[in-house]
């Protein structure tokens, strides 16, 4: 069975400007050996982070690769309908969607740079893990 997890779209963006184990994470999902899940707020998210140019500045990928690679990933994505906001309580609210996101689709883990803040979450869930973008290439 293949893993379902969720890629932060901080790991997306690692991927476009070319970091090793980001590349390799989202490389991992256009492959098959992995199945990311994507839902209604973290389209959003990656959609306004994708739009932010300066960002970008010396990218490997111009403005036009960058939305063919996020059209490549998303048709890889299992779309995802979140029912009940969870509230996991996370330092930065606006990261509460991914933990919803990986519940409401039965994610193994939450694939991200931001290991601090969603470690901290009050409201635990057993089965679900965060993980490095290394930690989660040692497992696939």
């Amino acid at each position: 069975m293949v893993m379902r997890v969720v890629i932060d779209t901080n790991v997306f963006i690692g991927a476009c400007l070319g970091v090793g184990a980001a590349n390799a994470v989202v490389a991992a999902c256009l492959q098959g050996r992995c199945t990311p899940l994507m839902g209604a707020a973290l389209f959003a998210e990656y959609e306004d982070v994708m739009g932010r140019a300066p960002l970008f500045h010396g990218c490997r990928l111009d403005a036009d690769e960058r939305e063919e690679l996020l059209d490549v990933f998303l048709s890889r994505c299992e779309w995802t309908r979140v029912y009940c906001l969870w509230r996991p309580n996370l330092r930065d609210e606006a990261d509460n969607h991914l933990v919803e996101l990986a519940v409401a689709g039965a994610a193994e883990c939450i694939v991200t740079r931001n290991l601090r803040d969603l470690r901290a979450m009050e409201l635990r869930f057993p089965a679900l893990r965060v993980v490095s973008p290394e930690a989660f290439l040692e497992e696939i």
